[in-house]
């Protein structure tokens, strides 16, 4: 039941993750904007059975011990995301593997699981979207100064990075995806959802402040079979 730190070498960056259990069923857990594996899913990876599972959480490049390099936010930073995870896992020497992604970590899992179908077993994502809405660019405005965060959601990730980083990848983070309004539909990842072959699960919370509703029946409506 003990939890493994490590960090190995993929796509020219030094990757931390973790990982527990010594089930058959391998799972790769995603955390969301600034998190990392041990801020976003902490009771995942002391509770999930790990009978069943082995339970890997990572940090993307840039966000929690994956530092150096810094994080930074060009127009395919969720592709990119998307090939690390799925190369660590590969790095990792698991053939088959399901995903779990909260908010960005659900959108890096959509593209995975519709860009490398063969390896992945089932996925669940909540708090994901696949396009940026003009809406949208006002509620990530709204998150851009984290002095206005909450204690709660602020301390832990000043803990982590030290306040100016940060501030700092918060605001990147900001204006990194706030682009894709740009383009037409807002699109991230929308013609990707029909490549979606596994089974797939979308959790939405009723009350979640940065994504509304409209963006998992979207999800949902998109991925055939899903629900």
């Amino acid at each position: 039941t003990s939890i493994t730190s490590a960090k190995i070498q993929v796509n020219g960056v030094n990757l931390h993750y973790q990982q527990t259990g010594e089930g058959s069923h391998a799972v790769l857990l995603l955390p969301g904007m600034l998190g990392s594996g041990q801020t976003d899913f902490g009771p995942q990876l002391k509770s999930m059975n790990k009978q069943l599972f082995t339970i890997v959480a990572w940090d993307p490049r840039g966000y929690g011990q994956s530092i150096p390099p810094s994080r930074d936010f060009p127009p395919d930073f969720f592709e990119r995301d998307a090939k690390d995870a799925v190369d660590l896992m590969q790095a990792l020497k698991f053939k088959k593997f399901s995903l779990l992604g909260w908010s960005d970590g659900g959108i890096t899992a959509l593209i995975a699981a519709a860009k490398y179908p063969a390896l992945i077993h089932k996925l669940v994502v909540w708090g994901a979207n696949a396009s940026v809405t003009q809406e949208d660019v006002r509620i990530y405005n709204g998150i851009r100064d984290v002095s206005k965060w909450s204690e709660k959601v602020k301390k832990p990730l000043e803990e982590m990075y030290g306040h100016e980083y940060f501030a700092k990848t918060c605001e990147a983070w900001v204006d990194g995806i706030s682009r894709f309004a740009e383009k037409s539909d807002g699109n991230i990842c929308q013609e990707l959802l029909p490549l979606i072959k596994c089974p797939t699960f979308i959790i939405h919370g009723e009350k979640d402040p940065l994504v509304p509703r409209y963006h998992a029946e979207y999800i949902q409506k998109h991925i055939k079979g899903s629900r």
